[in-house]
This record gives structure tokens, C-alpha cells and sequence, in this order.
């Protein structure tokens, strides 16, 4: 028997049992089933608190949204790639299903584009000052934020070594990608 847990408590268990299922196998090779096995519970109940795969799916992403945004801040700083890195260390599910497999989905990847589309528009705001051509400055807006996603991707790929290092090394890549623009 499944022990009762309070509504929002058993739905944030569902979104956790997700999370990693998803970013490992997308949303057509994850079955409910498989989630419900993963939490511990029966199909029924993920339909309790989500009408569809689709909608566990949008709130896994959403979540994991939430969590980068309370990870890294709202605004860009000396630190922002520290803790991306952090973050996508603590949490590399996550990190995996916001960048790589929600992207790819057809039905959800408008979701990622627009986080991505938030977040080159704050990296943005922090160029114009540093950056006089306004097209250049989007540019190099686009290019580091996804210099440093592929970056952490790639990072996480090869089974994180060396966080500190890392670090250093991505925040010196998108450095490379500002410098074009200012020399």
C-alpha cells in the first residue's frame, strides 16, 4: 500500500520520479507506468495530479525551470556560470531535460525556446553597456549562452570532473566569445 502523502507533497514526488526518466529516454520512451513504478505508486494516482503524460511532462519542465532560476538568479553575474555549473552538477537531469531532450521535442520545444529566448535577453541586457553595436551585442548574447550550455552538456557527458576547472574553463570560453566582439 502507498502511504497517503498531502496532495502537493505526492505531486512533487511524481515531478521528482520524472525529471530523470524523461531526460534520459524523452517523453515517447518514458511510459506513465514506468514513472509510477519510479515513485513508488500506481498509474491512477500520476492521474490524480496530472490530466496527461503531456501535462507531467510540462511540469517536470517547468520545475526544472524553476530550479536553474532559483539556482542562478534572475540577473547575470560574475558568478552565473559557477553556478550553472553547480546546478547542472547537483541536478544533471535537469540540466539534460531543459537542454537537450525537452529541445527536441516537437510538442514542448517552444517551452525551452523561450526560456533560452529569457535568458539570452538577460545576458543581453548586460552586453549593451559593454557592447556599443546592438547587433553584435545579441550576438555575442546568443553565442555564450550557447557556448555555455553545450559546454556544461558536454561537461556532464564526460562525468563531470573537475568542477572547479570546469568552471574556470566555460566562463573562459564565453570570455573568448565576448573579446571577438569587443576587439
Amino acid at each position: 500500500m502507498t502511504p497517503k502523502l498531502p496532495r502537493a507533497q505526492r505531486r512533487e514526488q511524481i515531478i521528482a520520479a520524472a525529471v530523470p526518466m524523461f531526460a534520459r529516454a524523452g517523453h515517447a520512451g518514458t511510459s506513465l507506468d514506468d514513472v509510477a513504478a519510479s515513485a513508488g505508486i500506481s498509474r491512477m494516482i500520476i492521474y490524480r495530479h496530472f490530466e496527461s503524460k503531456d501535462d507531467l511532462y510540462r511540469a517536470a519542465i517547468q520545475r526544472a525551470a524553476d530550479d536553474l532560476g532559483s539556482a542562478v538568479g534572475g540577473e547575470l553575474t560574475d558568478g552565473s556560470v559557477r553556478d550553472l555549473v553547480n546546478w547542472a552538477s547537483a541536478d544533471p537531469s535537469a540540466f539534460r531535460l531543459l537542454f537537450h531532450q525537452a529541445a527536441r521535442e516537437p510538442r514542448f520545444q517552444q517551452d525551452v525556446e523561450e526560456l533560452r529566448e529569457e535568458m539570452a535577453e538577460e545576458v543581453h541586457r548586460q552586453l549593451t553597456g559593454v557592447i556599443d553595436d546592438p547587433v553584435w551585442a545579441r550576438w555575442a548574447a546568443q553565442l555564450s549562452l550557447t557556448v555555455t550550455i553545450e559546454a556544461v552538456m558536454a561537461w556532464l557527458d564526460l562525468g563531470r570532473p573537475a568542477p572547479e576547472q570546469a568552471q574556470v574553463r566555460i566562463q573562459r570560453a564565453v570570455d573568448a566569445v565576448l573579446r571577438s566582439v569587443r576587439d
